[in-house]
């Protein structure tokens, strides 16, 4: 076994070739991130996916397959959409309270101005 071999060859069982699309992106210490991306992409179609992009986004383009991988494991059926969507009912419930918090705000110094005035009468 070569230790230099990238964790996609080693998970794919071949020879980590000098020009392996994979060994830049997939170290030999992290096989999880591989195999969670290949269980859901499958080798082939992340080897094509990168050779189609520039070589400066590849490494983007692997983290963000690494955690919509990782995502669609854990919620097979909603995947990111699942945290998108979660995320956004905790934005607006947030907005909500943020506006009842002002209304009352508003509320108490409104009293607090008419109280204020009305000792001075």
């Amino acid at each position: 076994m070569n230790p230099k071999r990238c964790a996609a060859c080693k998970y794919l069982r071949r020879r980590c070739p000098k020009d392996c699309i994979f060994s830049p992106y997939f170290p030999p210490n992290d096989p999880a991130k591989f195999a969670c991306i290949h269980r859901i992409y499958g080798a082939g179609n992340v080897s094509k996916m990168l050779q189609q992009l520039p070589d400066q986004t590849r490494a983007e383009a692997v983290e963000s397959l690494c955690f919509e991988a990782k995502c669609r494991v854990d919620d097979p059926v909603y995947g990111c959409v699942g945290i998108i969507h979660l995320l956004q009912t905790q934005i607006q419930q947030t907005q909500n309270q943020l506006a009842k918090t002002q209304a009352e705000i508003a509320v108490a110094q409104t009293k607090f101005s008419q109280t204020h005035n009305s000792d001075f009468m």
